[in-house]
């Protein structure tokens, strides 16, 4: 064994020797050379696709039916502002106590119908009562004063008038005996003497007739005075009793109109200060809005004006009906006149959006409006990059109405936007559809 195991030593070693000894050619050298190279290229082949393979896993996904797409495209925008709204009956009529008393009884409920005339709650009206009681009381005096005062002046007018009368029957005497007494004198009958005091006789009872005259009308006038006094006390005693009636009336707390009883005081024995509100009858039939926006929008606003308000999936076109002229914490109020006011989506208390135009721009890149619109702004919007991939892109928004936004820049036309909630992706910059 040791020499055959000797000769095959020998043997190999003898073949390494030829081997090295022979020369490698040139052609054997870059066929080494390309396999060493395919055999990298493959290797960072793989690596390069595993790669792609776990970059693709770990990205985040989202499934295409839980996205909202817009398509960019060109068309008109009615450009409007957007407001905040309530549903509110378009008649409502506010019972207030006429009177301070208390709440004796309570015949209806909220929610109750109720027809014109209808009682709704009982007052305490005693002490009312009471005082309506010494008012009439009251305007009965003064109606009979004023009878008496008219009897004592026409009494003392009609003696003062048959003291003028008497006094012109004196002075007409006076006159005829001072004719007689001239003409005696001119005779020779009489004497100078009994014709100066005739004289003097006379013209003392014609200044008297004159003073009594002046008396008669001085007295007229101030009897005429007197008696407008008495009738405008009277007047004023008759207004009070009647306003004191209609009071009593009112506080017989009756429906004014048909419609549904929407409030109502239900506190038995409660205190209520006259002018409080006690109920509120409402028509539920027909409905307006009553809407809010910020003041930096008011000149947008104006009555006439034409308003969409969007109640769920229904869209109702109305026009602004009124508007307050002050701001209360940076809002404006109005209010929306409905063209349909009766639409069976309208419910007391519910909350719309409303949206008044003020102009209309043509020719303009649009994409839907949502939720996403917060005013004219630069935003970061999700656009499609084929059909599996969402790319974060920086858009700039301009005005806006009830369906579309304006685009400004960052889209072209044909672009599908994303114009869903996507605030749990934010710190991304690109997504997987799936």
């Amino acid at each position: 064994m040791d020499e055959k195991f000797g000769c095959s030593h020998n043997s190999q070693n003898e073949n390494l020797t030829k081997t090295m000894d022979r020369q490698i050619t040139k052609e054997e050298k870059d066929l080494a050379r390309r396999k060493k190279l395919i055999k990298l290229g493959i290797i960072g082949g793989c690596v390069l696709v595993a790669g792609i393979i776990f970059m693709s896993l770990m990205r985040t996904s989202v499934s295409k039916e839980d996205l909202t797409v817009s398509e960019v495209s060109r068309g008109t925008i009615e450009v409007s502002v957007t407001a905040t709204g309530k549903v509110s009956p378009a008649i409502e009529e506010i019972i207030n106590s006429p009177i301070t008393t208390r709440i004796m009884e309570i015949y209806k409920r909220g929610g109750d119908s109720v027809d014109v005339g209808t009682p709704i709650l009982k007052l305490d009206l005693l002490s009312a009562e009471t005082d309506y009681g010494k008012l009439s009381d009251e305007q009965r005096m003064k109606a009979l004063q004023l009878e008496q005062l008219k009897v004592n002046n026409e009494t003392y007018l009609s003696d003062l008038a048959m003291k003028v009368e008497v006094e012109e029957m004196k002075l007409s005497s006076m006159e005829v005996n001072l004719r007689n007494e001239r003409r005696l004198d001119s005779l020779g009958s009489g004497t100078t003497d009994r014709v100066r005091q005739a004289e003097l006789d006379y013209n003392t009872e014609r200044l008297a007739l004159q003073q009594l005259r002046q008396q008669l009308a001085n007295e007229r006038r101030v009897k005429e005075a007197d008696l407008k006094v008495k009738e405008l006390e009277l007047n004023i005693s008759t207004k009070s009793m009647n306003e004191m009636r209609r009071t009593l009336e009112d506080a017989q707390i009756r429906s004014p109109r048909k419609g549904i009883l929407t409030f109502i005081n239900t506190q038995v024995g409660a205190q209520v200060g006259q002018g409080s509100q006690v109920a509120i009858v409402s028509d539920l039939s027909h409905f307006k809005v009553d809407a809010e926006i910020a003041d930096s929008y008011g000149d947008r606003v104006v009555p006439g004006g034409k308003a969409i308000v969007k109640v769920g999936s229904k869209r109702l076109e109305g026009v602004v009906s009124s508007v307050t002229p002050l701001s209360r914490n940076g809002v404006i109020n109005f209010s929306v006149q409905l063209n349909e006011d009766n639409n069976e989506a309208l419910r007391s208390g519910l909350k719309t959006d409303v949206y008044v135009m003020n102009s209309i721009k043509d020719d303009v890149l649009r994409i839907a409006s949502g939720s996403y619109y917060q005013g004219p702004n630069d935003y970061e919007l999700f656009v499609f990059n084929g059909d599996d991939e969402l790319v974060k892109r920086e858009v700039r928004l301009g005005d806006s109405s009830f369906e579309y936004v304006e685009v400004l820049s960052g889209l072209k036309e044909g672009d599908r936007v994303v114009t869903s909630s996507m605030n749990a992706y934010r710190g991304k910059n690109s997504l997987k559809v799936n």
